[in-house]
């Protein structure tokens, strides 16, 4: 079960920041575009880890509110009855864009730049497999092991608590190890949605 599955509780609970948006003007396109540039402060944020934990915790922020931005533009469009395939392409693309800038800068900020491009690999993959099945003529895939509400709400989680857990476990460090269930767990949920899909298919 992935957080993706609980889109519908989440709706309710944006109803009010929605009502604001509103009042304020916002537009749909306008949210997405803040999102991505709250994840690419965080990615920022985490390459400076390094040289202050401090920044760990901004990060923490930044991508939450990333992720809840993420959720605002989708609400917001169906509220304004704006919503449309130019916008739904918009957001994907910077979904993926934050995805990167997030994952390289946890990986840059200690050093592992192999551990990153596996990790943003199987991310890509994920979200890939997601919409691909959409492509195909089936319905837009979020489950599996791992999805994107899931990724960021443990970046979130993860980064808040790096700077309270010193050290290496096992040669590699809090968020070194969540590089690590990135990329096994990313591409896993991307063979899941895989085979999903063409069980559908067939």
């Amino acid at each position: 079960m992935t957080l993706d599955e609980f889109r519908p509780a989440a709706d309710e609970l944006l109803k009010p920041f929605v009502s604001l948006s509103v009042r304020l003007g916002l537009t749909p396109d306008g949210v997405s575009l803040l999102a991505f540039l709250l994840a690419a402060a965080a990615a920022g944020a985490y390459y400076f880890a390094a040289n202050a934990a401090i920044w760990y915790l901004l990060g923490a922020l930044l991508v939450l509110a990333n992720g809840w931005l993420d959720l605002l533009d989708g609400a917001l469009a169906r509220r304004l009855e704006v919503d449309s395939e130019g916008g739904d392409l918009l957001d994907h693309v910077l979904d993926r864009y934050a995805d990167i800038l997030i994952i390289a800068g946890l990986a840059a900020g200690i050093s592992r730049y192999a551990l990153g491009l596996a990790a943003v690999t199987g991310v890509l993959m994920t979200s890939y497999l997601g919409t691909q099945s959409q492509a195909v003529g089936l319905d837009r895939v979020y489950g599996g092991l791992l999805g994107r509400g899931d990724r960021l709400a443990l970046v979130g989680l993860v980064t808040a608590v790096a700077p309270a857990i010193g050290g290496e476990i096992a040669g590699l460090t809090l968020v070194g190890w969540l590089l690590v269930v990135f990329a096994i767990i990313g591409h896993l949920t991307a063979l899941q949605r895989f085979y999903g899909a063409l069980g559908a298919l067939s």
